[in-house]
This record gives C-alpha cells, sequence and structure tokens, in this order.
C-alpha cells in the first residue's frame, strides 16, 4: 500500500473528486479526514470507507472560516497522529458575465476557492514543518487559461496556483511539498448540472474525447502525495485529456 501509515485530511470530500479521492487513499492505506461543508455526505463517504475495510473521520469544515478549519485540523488525525497529507479538493462556482457579475458572487468564488484553500494549507502546513515532512496537493482548474462566463472562478483557480508555488518555496526546507493539479472536464455534480448540449461541445474538444472519471484525478493526487513523487515541488500539472495541448 502506497500510504500505509500516513494521515490525510481531504477537503470537499462529500462527493466529486474529493470522494474519489478519499476512497483512493484509503484503499492504499491512509487514515482519511473527510472533510466536507455538508456534514452528513462526509459521514456517507467516511461511513463507505470504513464498509470497506478503510479509516475514515468525517469532518464538517467550511474552509473559508477560519475558526472552522482550526476546529476540524485539531479533529484530526487523534491519538496524536502527525497530518502527513492535505488534499483540497473543495470549491464551488458561480457562473456569470463579468459586467453584471453580483459582487456577492465573486466574494463567495474567492472565499472557498482561493482563501479556503490558503486557510487549509496554512494549518497543515503548522503541523507539517514542524515535523520536517508533508504532501500538499491543491486542486486549480482548466478555467486558468480563461473562461467565458467565469471571471471569478478562473481568478479564483489561478491564484490558487501562485499559492501553491508560494508555499512550496516556503515550506521546502522544511522537509513539506506543495503541488497543484488542474483537472479539466470531470463527471462530477458540478458537471452533471450543465446541460447537455453544452457537456457535448465540451467533449468535443477534447482530444481524448471523453470526460475524466474522479478516479483518473484521484490516482494523479495519489502520486502527487506519495514518496514516489519525493522529488516533486512547485509543479502545476494540467489533466484534462489533452486541452491545453493545442486547439483542435
Amino acid at each position: 500500500m502506497r500510504l500505509r501509515d500516513k494521515t490525510a485530511i481531504i477537503t470537499g470530500a462529500g462527493s466529486g473528486i474529493g470522494r474519489a479521492t478519499a476512497r483512493t487513499f484509503a484503499g492504499e492505506g491512509a487514515a482519511v479526514g473527510v472533510a466536507d461543508l455538508d456534514g452528513d455526505a462526509a459521514k456517507r463517504v467516511a461511513s463507505e470507507i470504513e464498509a470497506s475495510g478503510g479509516t475514515a473521520q468525517a469532518l464538517q469544515v467550511d474552509v473559508s472560516d477560519p475558526e472552522s478549519v482550526t476546529a476540524a485540523f485539531a479533529a484530526f488525525p487523534g491519538a496524536g497522529r502527525s497530518l502527513d497529507i492535505l488534499i483540497n479538493c473543495a470549491g464551488i462556482n458561480r457562473d456569470g458575465f463579468a459586467k453584471s457579475l453580483p459582487v456577492d458572487d465573486w466574494d463567495q468564488v474567492l472565499n472557498v476557492n482561493l482563501k479556503g484553500t490558503f486557510l487549509t494549507c496554512q494549518a497543515a502546513l503548522r503541523a507539517m514543518t514542524d515535523q520536517g515532512a508533508g504532501s500538499i496537493v491543491n486542486t486549480a482548474s482548466i478555467a486558468v487559461r480563461g473562461n467565458v462566463g467565469q471571471a471569478n472562478y478562473s481568478a479564483s483557480k489561478s491564484g490558487v496556483i501562485g499559492l501553491s508555488r508560494t508555499l512550496a518555496l516556503e515550506a521546502a526546507r522544511r522537509g513539506v511539498r506543495v503541488n497543484c493539479v488542474s483537472p479539466g472536464p470531470t463527471k462530477t455534480p458540478m458537471a452533471e448540472s450543465v446541460p447537455e448540449k453544452i457537456r457535448d461541445a465540451i467533449v468535443a474538444r477534447i482530444p481524448l474525447r471523453r470526460m475524466a472519471e474522479p478516479e483518473e484525478i484521484a490516482s494523479l493526487f495519489l502520486f502527487l502525495a506519495s514518496d514516489e513523487s519525493s522529488f516533486l515541488t512547485g509543479e502545476h500539472i494540467f489533466c484534462d485529456g489533452g486541452i491545453n495541448i493545442g486547439v483542435m
């Protein structure tokens, strides 16, 4: 098992990529903190993991709230065990054209996607730098290239890349690695809310001609979290079926 005796907190783990990552990590031997704003969803995923023989703890957390983040990290892991891995999957979108985008929609997206990533990284770094080891993987998006109707989302995810690179520089001397993944279109509840006609148009732009399965993104997170990537830090990796490599 690639994560035997490791502990990991995964935000946004109640569904989608976060859920797939929590299940994948538990299957590789990690004790997983299933963190999500939806406490019931977190409990369901933790129960799924335990029913499969894994170790999991549900954590209800609002990543945009410093006190909520502090409380969640204090609750996990138990018995004085260290925190080895943080995977940030929590994120929201509030789409709309920039000229008419409500300021509240801008603030909500930046608060969850960027501020939330900062707060959870900050909490993890306090634990990891003290122990001299750890791996953090943050989630950006193919939208960092720009996307109509997603000024707030694109800005927040672009910020995550800059944040990740800076944290990698700051934490490297203490043995902590920080990397970032930009998934392309993936079969998640967020994608399922998109009208079928638009989903078909999106798939047509993907060289591999399909959306990613959440487990495929989770597999990349697993590599970046594991010792197999021990000399890799400060990187931003697209996992998008080839969208980023050219124009079809």
